[in-house]
């Protein structure tokens, strides 16, 4: 038996012991018990049920509770039922991952290091260390003995008998190979012949297994031997043990006994008031639940009545709250587990009335009467149409209204012509089935009224469609400024809060037993947040005292939804006020895409206007009715769509081209069938001019005083008393006389007629410049082939060109000549810059002008030259004086003096005839260097002075040459 003391497992204090104890302090002996904040309270729910259920350790005490069940764990561990024991066990109720799952760190408890431990290490490293000195001091107790060790090597040597599929840990009979290999089948084989020897073997395996079974026994006998004295001595420590556990026992009882009584005279009370503020609060919960509910089931109904009068938008929120609500607070009701998907088909619905809605809002909006108004149809109802079809991201809605804007367009030409064609007698609709063939054979004031009709209407149709989509674009663009306020606002809200957070924190833990106030805040801090929490209570007039702050506060029923869907109030351009929810999750990109789009649908409507109208155009231009109006008429037609023209970029901002192109295309027709119409006039007019003098009518007169004062344009007929007036012989131009043919006179008013066309119509200034210059260069050309080649003669039938022909001619040109620069201005002031180049054609046609005019003079002087050399190569110096030749010669330049004289200015008579005196002087040198006469004085000399005074004295004689330098003198000879 080993020693009593060595086995005893209460340290004894005697003397041998005593050196190797260490005396310690009390107060680090001994350190005082902590008691660990409750960390995770069991707050209550509000059910009293819960708070009773459990036992209490105080009141329950006289009574078996859950407490007093014993659990044998390592036979619910070894529960031979479960393939899986270790695992089952915790498995079967916390789940099948409860053994992988990792286990998250407690808040609660701080994180352990070596750190924690080096106070520890510092105390008990000199303990060990005096510890292994008194090892080494003291020789070991030699416990055992040779006789027990070799008892001990005896008990191993027969243990290693036993074989060793019995100390194998896995070792069960159940298993088929364990159990033949214990109880081999051989030895219970009942084969004939064998029996003894089998059971012999029988016999001897059962000896062999009693052998086994001797030697365990004796081993577990030798080692409880060897260990009864520590036996001994624990069962007399258990009976100690049992004392000090009785006494505890009793002590206990008592103190329960004392806090029983203590729970029943101060905690029962308060406990049952918590309670009973706990089933309050629940209550009224429960009923602002129950109210919720009502008002949830009233959703539908209130919604077919929002749809009834048309409140797209108050249904969509509507729908929209509720669905928050069941998936916020009402999630899991059972009665309304259908109404979300009955809600999400309502919606569905909802997006199809309204799209049918605004269609019909369109279609009534374009076709109501074309009047004087361009008020907005019913804009409320628009407005509310537009904000539910943004709400639900319907940002195709413009397309529907762009169809019916094409419809209307038909429409309203249709409808026009028709209205027309009613009142016109003369048009049998019974014969005439078509409308265009009936548009067709109206004349031309008929049409003109009703295009003039229909461009009215077209323009009153764009204002109102220009107001009704500045409403929509008003709409779209109050929803993107509530998205730049809500950003603004969210900002500021962030960064107030950021300024403004503070830490949230428990103030009291409510458990069933009592109420824990922590101690990390002291009263200080505590009665700021009582006061703002009784000001807070104090100010719903329907919140009622609460006796602890884990109570919320009754709870209102669409609080938590509405709270989350801020509003902001708008007012539309016609004065609609509407509110705007903050859940239209639109962006700012596709808002700014719809405003552009439904501004381009404002394009779009000014471009079908004009495409229709060109349609209309091309109808009644088949049969080349447009072509044939004269130039008043298409003036008023050019007007009267330049005007539609401009009122559609006014109304609209953009210009459209197709109207403008057809216009072009047609004036460009009308100039040159006007072109070709004046060309062919003035090409018969020159065919048929005989080159006199022609009269020149009051009217003409007016025309050219007209362009003198600036104004280029015709004047308007005078009255009958004006037109009483006789005409002139002259055209009287800036104080000039121009003697010309009915030709020009022609010619002037079709050159202003261009003039005029080009102000009237400013879009063919460039074709009508070309055309004018041409039919300048005709004049000039034809004219020339008349009268310089004789033309005339062979058209007109005339008998000879004269030098009054001549001069009236040239006399006609310097009358266009003067009017070029006058047009060249006319034309310039409405040209653009880059088309200036251009305004050449009049440079060129003024220098051929010109040179037709110095033709016309040489020709003239020509005339003069060979009537000279014809008379004065026959001229003989003698008597009688004057001589035949020069009274001859004198004769012809009377004539011609009085041809021309009264059809060309004074200045260029003059000129003209000393050109001719020159000629004159040129041949009579000539003759008298033939004749050998010369300036000596002589009789010869004198004969011919006489003739050349007697040819000056009849030159300067005529009207306006009296102060001609005839210079007479270059006719002799200078002697060298």
């Amino acid at each position: 038996m080993a020693s009593s003391h060595s086995s005893s497992p209460v340290p004894q204090s005697n003397s041998s012991d005593a050196f190797f104890k260490k005396e310690m302090d009390a107060t680090k002996r001994f350190r005082p018990v902590q008691s660990l904040p409750d960390v995770c309270p069991k707050e209550p729910t509000g059910d009293p049920s819960n708070l009773c259920d459990s036992p209490c350790l105080v009141v329950d005490q006289h009574r078996w509770t859950i407490y007093h069940s014993k659990v044998n764990i390592p036979a619910a561990l070894n529960d031979p039922r479960l393939a899986k024991r270790e695992s089952d066990f915790f498995t079967k109720t916390w789940g099948v991952d409860f053994v992988d799952t990792e286990v998250t760190p407690s808040f609660y408890l701080p994180q352990i290091t070596k750190e924690h431990f080096a106070l520890y290490q510092q105390e008990i490293t000199p303990r060990e260390k005096v510890h292994e000195r008194c090892k080494n001091i003291c020789t070991p107790k030699d416990t055992f003995d040779r006789t027990l060790l070799h008892t001990h090597d005896k008990s191993r040597t027969d243990l290693e008998q036993v074989p060793k599929i019995f100390m194998k840990p896995d070792f069960a009979l159940e298993d088929s190979l364990t159990f033949n290999a214990v109880l081999p089948w051989s030895h219970f084989s009942t084969a004939g012949g064998k029996g003894n020897r089998d059971a012999a073997s029988s016999r001897l395996l059962q000896e062999k297994l009693s052998h086994y079974l001797d030697i365990v026994e004796v081993n577990i006998a030798h080692q409880i031997s060897l260990r009864s004295e520590a036996f001994f001595h624990a069962m007399t420590s258990q009976h100690e043990l049992q004392d000090y556990l009785r006494k505890t026992s009793q002590a206990v009882k008592l103190l329960r006994e004392k806090i029983s009584k203590i729970d029943k005279v101060m905690c029962e009370g308060s406990l049952r008031v918590l309670r009973l503020s706990l089933t309050r609060n629940n209550c009224i919960k429960a009923y602002n639940k129950l109210k919720l509910m009502a008002t949830v089931h009233q959703t539908q109904p209130t919604v077919q009545l929002l749809l009834s009068t048309s409140e797209f938008v108050g249904a969509l929120d509507l729908i929209a709250t509720t669905q928050e609500v069941l998936q916020q607070e009402l999630q899991g009701i059972h009665s309304f587990r259908h109404l979300g998907s009955q809600l999400c088909e309502l919606e569905k619905l909802i997006d199809k009335m309204m799209i049918a809605e605004f269609s019909t809002y369109a279609r009534n909006d374009l076709n109501r009467p074309l009047e004087d108004d361009c008020q907005i149809l019913e804009e409320e109802r628009l407005v509310s149409l537009v904000f539910g079809l943004l709400k639900q991201r319907k940002l195709n809605f413009y397309e529907i209204y762009g169809d019916e804007m094409v419809i209307t367009a038909k429409n309203i030409i249709k409808q026009c012509v028709v209205n027309t064609v009613s009142r016109i007698e003369e048009i049998d609709t019974e014969v005439v089935v078509k409308l265009a063939d009936q548009m067709r054979m109206m004349n031309f004031p008929q049409w003109f009224d009703l295009l003039n009709n229909i461009f009215s209407k077209f323009t009153i149709f764009l204002k109102r469609i220009k107001a009704t989509l500045n409403t929509i674009r008003s709409v779209v663009f109050l929803v993107l400024d509530k998205n730049q306020k809500t950003r603004d606002l969210e900002d500021t809200l962030q960064k107030n809060s950021a300024k403004d957070s503070t830490v949230d924190t428990e103030v009291a833990y409510l458990t069933h037993e009592g109420m824990f106030i922590s101690d990390a805040f002291s009263e200080g801090d505590l009665l700021p947040i009582a006061a703002d929490t009784t000001s807070q209570r104090n100010t719903s007039p329907n919140s009622e005292p609460c006796s602890s702050d884990s109570v919320s506060e009754p709870e209102c029923t669409t609080d938590s939804s509405s709270s989350k869907e801020q509003t902001l109030s708008s007012v539309t351009p016609g004065g609609v006020e509407m509110m705007i929810s903050d859940d239209m999750k639109l962006t700012d990109l596709e808002l700014v895409r719809l405003a552009n789009n439904i501004q381009e649908l404002l394009y779009n409507a000014s471009d079908i206007c004009h495409d229709r109208s060109v349609k209309f155009l091309m109808a009644r231009a088949k049969d080349g009715f447009l072509e044939k109006l004269n130039s008043n008429e298409f003036v008023a037609l050019s007007r009267l769509m330049e005007g539609f023209i401009l009122d559609t970029e006014q109304i609209c901002g953009r210009k459209s081209m197709s109207l403008r192109g057809a216009l072009q295309s047609q004036a460009n027709r009308f100039v040159n069938r006007f072109h070709e119409e004046r060309k062919t006039k003035l090409s018969l007019l020159l065919d048929n001019e005989r080159w006199k003098q022609a009269e020149v009518p009051a009217e003409f007169q007016d025309l050219v005083d007209s362009v003198s004062d600036g104004r280029i344009c015709l004047p308007e007929k005078k009255p009958a008393a004006a037109e009483e007036r006789k005409p002139t012989e002259f055209l009287i131009v800036e104080g000039q006389k121009y003697a010309t043919v009915g030709t020009v006179l022609l010619l002037i008013r079709i050159i202003l007629e261009y003039c005029q066309c080009v102000d009237n119509i400013p879009s063919i200034t460039t074709d009508m410049l070309t055309r004018l210059s041409d039919l300048l260069k005709y004049f000039n050309s034809r004219s020339c082939q008349l009268v310089l080649g004789a033309g005339a003669l062979q058209v007109v039938g005339l008998k000879t060109i004269t030098t009054k022909n001549l001069a009236l001619s040239s006399r006609c040109l310097q009358l266009i000549v003067h009017y070029i620069p006058i047009i060249r201005a006319h034309f310039e002031a409405r040209l653009q810059p880059k088309q200036f180049s251009m305004l050449r054609h009049f440079d060129h046609i003024m220098k051929d002008y010109h040179d037709h005019i110095a033709e016309i003079s040489a020709k003239l002087v020509a005339i003069m030259d060979s009537l000279f050399d014809k008379l004065l190569s026959k001229y003989e110096v003698k008597a009688p004086v004057p001589s035949a030749c020069f009274r001859n010669i004198c004769k012809q330049m009377a004539k011609m003096h009085e041809a021309i004289y009264d059809l060309l200015p004074e200045e260029q008579t003059q000129m003209l005839f000393l050109r001719i005196n020159a000629s004159y002087k040129l041949h009579l040198k000539r003759q008298l260097a033939h004749l050998n006469v010369v300036n000596d004085g002589g009789p010869l000399n004198g004969l011919v002075t006489s003739d050349v005074a007697f040819y000056t004295g009849n030159l300067q004689a005529l009207k306006g040459l009296n102060n001609l330098d005839l210079n007479m003198a270059e006719i002799w000879e200078q002697k060298r």
